[in-house]
């Protein structure tokens, strides 16, 4: 790796070095990912950068050079009732663990982009806008939104009617619209504004629709609704095929 310094925080002159992205932070919906990345000196990849300065299909070529060249890598989550749970703060760090954790090699320094760091021991860095200005961190933010943006297109087909594939679960004016039309799916996250407001709208209208049908002194429906459960379980348990399981070190030349 050589020297590594940004201004007068850092300097690691070791090539076990880890960049870690996350995507996912702003969505209204859908899984928060993190992307751990070891790139290897002997196998140098040109044109990364920021994931989002780059087109659709180039981010995928450079995935593709990533995974094949990279030392190693791996990805971490914190699913939707963890972001509910604990905040999307904290699901992001948590989500930075375990991709560091699921490492195959265990990296001697980890920086990571943003300006908080998980709890963990291993030595490490924030760097704002660290994507623009470590090789690792944006080989990171690429494999992180790829693999992101791949499952949000699949749950856009068990999902169907809010746009997923398009917006990957970002507010966008589609997104809110199809909240206001459809109501929250299972993976709205509840503790974000726009979908809390749209689930108590659904609620309030449930409630009035149930008084209408069930008058006082009347007998009340029955309620012949099944909850099916198969797409729900479907869009947890399914695996995209490009997240395949971190490879091993790949030893340079």
């Amino acid at each position: 790796m050589g020297l590594l310094q940004v201004g007068d925080v850092i300097t690691y002159t070791g090539a076990l070095l880890a960049g870690v992205d996350e995507v996912g932070r702003g969505p209204l919906a859908g899984d928060v990912l993190a992307a751990a990345v070891m790139l290897n000196d002997q196998r140098p990849i040109a044109g990364l950068m920021d994931s989002k300065k780059l087109s659709a299909e180039k981010r995928r070529k450079l995935y593709e050079q990533i995974t094949a060249a990279s030392l190693c890598y791996s990805i971490g989550r914190a699913s939707v009732a963890e972001i509910d749970d604990i905040n999307i703060l904290q699901a992001t760090l948590l989500a930075m663990s375990r991709a560091v954790a699921r490492l195959p090699i265990s990296p001697e320094f980890v920086v990571v982009d943003g300006n908080r760091l998980p709890q963990w021991r291993v030595r490490s860095q924030a760097i704002v806008k660290g994507d623009t200005k470590i090789p690792s961190i944006s080989a990171a933010s690429i494999v992180a939104k790829v693999i992101r943006d791949a499952e949000m297109a699949e749950l856009d087909k068990a999902y169907p009617g809010y746009g997923f594939a398009l917006h990957k679960g970002y507010g966008t004016r589609q997104h809110l619209e199809a909240l206001d039309r459809l109501g929250p799916c299972p993976i709205h996250r509840r503790s974000f504004k726009p979908v809390a407001a749209a689930l108590a709208q659904r609620q309030a209208v449930d409630r009035m629709a149930g008084r209408c049908a069930n008058p006082p002194g009347g007998e009340a429906a029955g309620d012949d609704t099944q909850i099916d459960n198969t797409q729900i379980e479907n869009a947890r348990t399914h695996k995209v095929q490009i997240d395949r399981p971190p490879k091993r070190a790949v030893k340079g030349g």
